[in-house]
């Protein structure tokens, strides 16, 4: 995993609950269901322990992952008071022409959800909108063309 990984304090939170979920949980689990497997006797043809060792290898390569997105994240701090846009930032878009205002919140690339409207900082719209204030206009670079989008507002991360 590469440094540079940023992450918001409410995503590194989220990032160790999974973490010690899997590793104190899920181990176990898996464990449990690789041993049950193993009793029914001939493993070359026991879809269970298959099952059980391919979740197995799911689990431990998630650790990994987690692990190492914690050991080398930058936690960036929420803003108490949002002037620019950046990481930790709720910001409430306007798009020129057509359109109903959309709140994105803006984070970490190992923390985004797009169904959530949580994007990457590295996103294309995130990207664009690092830097800038309430009231600026910005063109954003999309798969589907360029989009102008107005900042309505910038406040410090609301994302639950």
């Amino acid at each position: 995993m590469a440094e540079g990984i940023v992450l918001t304090l409410e995503g590194k939170k989220k990032l160790e609950a999974e973490l010690d979920i899997l590793i104190n949980v899920k181990r176990a689990e898996v464990s449990e269901r690789i041993k049950q497997a193993k009793s029914f006797g001939d493993l070359s043809e026991n879809s269970e322990y298959d099952d059980a060792k391919n979740e197995q290898g799911f689990v431990e390569t998630r650790i990994a992952e987690i692990q190492a997105t914690l050991d080398h994240a930058e936690v960036v701090a929420r803003p108490r008071k949002a002037t620019k846009v950046a990481v930790g930032t709720t910001v409430t878009l306007k798009p020129k022409g057509r359109g109903s205002e959309v709140d994105y919140h803006i984070v970490g690339s190992a923390e985004a959800d797009p169904a959530r409207l949580a994007i990457s900082n590295e996103s294309p719209v995130g990207s664009a909108l690092i830097g800038h204030k309430k009231g600026d206009v910005i063109d954003v670079k999309t798969p589907r063309g360029i989009k102008t989008f107005e900042i309505i507002n910038i406040a410090p991360l609301t994302l639950r």
